[in-house]
């Protein structure tokens, strides 16, 4: 039987695929701070939750030993650059190191669309720079690279590049329904930014996909994770609003802003306590479409055929 630990496994798409490496029958390791964090996932067969930091890279490395795959879902969309470095690059390079000191056979890393590991510093945000940055600290390691130290024999890597993730349980789609039942309307930052967006049991379909071997890309591989549609900010936020039935499912005003009005809605927003719902740096990811590129392959080349948003969210938002 076959060994993962999965990093990120208490969020929203280390869920979905905890469920799936479960059924196909994988023994799992999901570590996180605090062991009450998974609990839901901890219910699954063959699941074993470690109470570790995941930054500690003694403890990870400890963690890490005995496994045959890897997959990396820790990422945070807001922060300073320090927090940004902390989790996107630092931590991979831990990764790196745990999993070549192993002899980890597999790693499945997820980046984002706009990340680049070849020319990292051209993204316009901390949030896409650091992506790619992390990319390419695995891809070094990958290829018997150092990722810091002496050169070592490398992994099989995947890096999956996804557009926005939506699904039950998501903080995008669900976020802006929420707001427009008690707002009027939506005075909107980067309303015209498109994205493509990517159903969460896609993404996590496509992480089994890669650990079985599916994908024909020699390693180290990029696939980009996206949906079958072009949608802008707008008109995301406007089906959020309808298939949640808001205004009798005519959903509400959403009234775009101008660039100076944008940044100061989204420097109040980032300054807010708590966990924002947009701040400068989003603002600037959103200056790159998050849409595919066509230098990669998608998800049909591993043999899936991704998900339109509405008969997904209609399910789930309608409740």
């Amino acid at each position: 039987m076959k060994k993962i630990i999965v990093l990120g496994g208490t969020g929203f798409v280390g869920t979905h695929l905890c469920e799936k490496l479960a059924r196909e029958g994988w023994q799992v390791t999901v570590p996180t701070r605090r062991a009450i964090n998974a609990k839901a996932v901890m219910h699954l067969p063959r699941l074993t939750v470690r109470q570790i930091d995941v930054h500690d890279e003694a403890a990870l490395t400890q963690a890490v030993a005995g496994h045959d795959a890897l997959v990396n879902l820790v990422a945070i969309l807001h922060g300073t650059q320090a927090a940004f470095e902390h989790a996107h690059v630092a931590l991979p390079r831990k990764i790196a190191h745990a999993c070549l000191a192993a002899g980890v056979g597999q790693v499945v890393h997820i980046s984002a669309l706009g990340a680049d590991s070849l020319q990292p510093t051209l993204a316009p945000s901390m949030y896409l720079r650091s992506k790619g940055e992390g990319e390419a600290v695995l891809v070094q390691a990958a290829m018997g690279g150092s990722a810091g130290d002496a050169a070592q024999a490398g992994f099989d890597l995947s890096i999956l590049r996804p557009s926005v993730v939506f699904g039950e349980g998501d903080k995008f789609l669900n976020m802006f329904a929420k707001l427009q039942k008690v707002l009027p309307m939506v005075p909107l930052a980067g309303a015209d930014a498109k994205f493509q967006p990517v159903w969460v049991e896609d993404l996590a379909m496509a992480v089994v996909r890669c650990l079985s071997g599916a994908s024909a890309q020699p390693s180290p591989r990029v696939i980009e994770a996206f949906g079958p549609e072009v949608l802008t900010l707008k008109q995301l936020v406007q089906i959020s609003a309808q298939l949640s039935g808001t205004g009798g499912g005519m959903g509400r005003l959403v009234i775009p802003l101008p660039a100076w009005a944008a940044r100061l809605q989204a420097t109040v927003m980032g300054m807010a306590p708590g966990e924002p719902m947009m701040s400068l740096d989003n603002l600037e990811s959103m200056k790159v479409d998050n849409v595919a590129t066509g230098k990669h392959p998608g998800l049909d080349s591993l043999g899936i055929k991704a998900s339109a948003v509405r008969p997904i969210a209609r399910q789930y938002l309608g409740r």
